[in-house]
């Protein structure tokens, strides 16, 4: 039979985050973890990278203080979430770490898409278009229609997805469909967390309105404190 522990709510936490080469990615990724440690006052808040920079998930949880909440953050849940960020963590040997879910699909980041939507100079009567960066992962996938579904109550409309990078439709097709079937103006939402090469590319699609990446909206990192904040369940053998 497999006991459940309680742990309280205090204990480090780790945000474990997709690296980027872009210094203005990484410079809202630090943002966001300086927003989370002012709502954490007495906790320590940590960063470690998934992919592409260092340090890894697993070097800074080995060396965390416990016990430690990692909270992926991420807008799905694809393969870090899934794969790579829990083994990490098993690679640590540690018995004291929970990892949360991802920080999407949720309600609070969909009000902040909405209100960077807002802020972009959408319009009641838009076409929308929540665009992320795609994957090959079907449940990823289904974690942005879900976003979806949610914004489309938020403005009033069916909201469609498209993939910057990954999966299809792709942006810049779907909004020259909506186009030609006699939509006058086009909003894109940016269901990417931070600028950098696929905002980029959303500049270009040819969209009337691109929404700025979530970032560091305060609703974003009330998803952070309620992640860090949940009680801890360790099962053992």
């Amino acid at each position: 039979m497999r006991a459940m522990t309680r742990i309280a709510t205090h204990g480090s936490v780790v945000v474990a985050a997709h690296g980027t080469r872009d210094p203005a990615g990484v410079a809202v990724t630090r943002q966001l973890v300086d927003a989370l440690r002012v709502r954490l006052p007495g906790r320590p808040v940590l960063l470690a990278f998934a992919d592409v920079l260092g340090p890894g998930v697993r070097e800074v949880v080995a060396g965390a203080p416990g016990p430690v909440t990692v909270v992926p953050a991420f807008l799905s849940s694809g393969y870090h979430v899934r794969t790579d960020v829990p083994r990490e963590v098993a690679a640590t040997g540690r018995r004291d770490v929970t990892v949360s879910a991802a920080l999407g699909p949720h309600p609070l980041l969909v009000d902040a898409v909405k209100d960077r939507l807002r802020a972009a100079g959408w319009r009641h009567g838009d076409a929308v278009v929540l665009a992320a960066a795609g994957s090959s992962d079907p449940r990823a996938v289904a974690d942005v229609r879900v976003a979806a579904r949610q914004l489309s109550g938020k403005v009033g409309s069916r909201v469609r997805v498209a993939f910057v990078a990954t999966g299809a439709p792709r942006v810049p097709p779907l909004v020259a469909g909506l186009r030609a079937a006699g939509e006058p103006r086009v909003a894109v939402a940016s269901w990417l967390l931070a600028p950098g090469l696929f905002y980029r590319r959303l500049t270009s699609a040819g969209a009337d309105v691109v929404a700025a990446p979530l970032g560091g909206h305060p609703e974003v990192v009330d998803r952070l404190v309620q992640l860090a904040e949940i009680d801890a369940v360790l099962r053992s053998a």
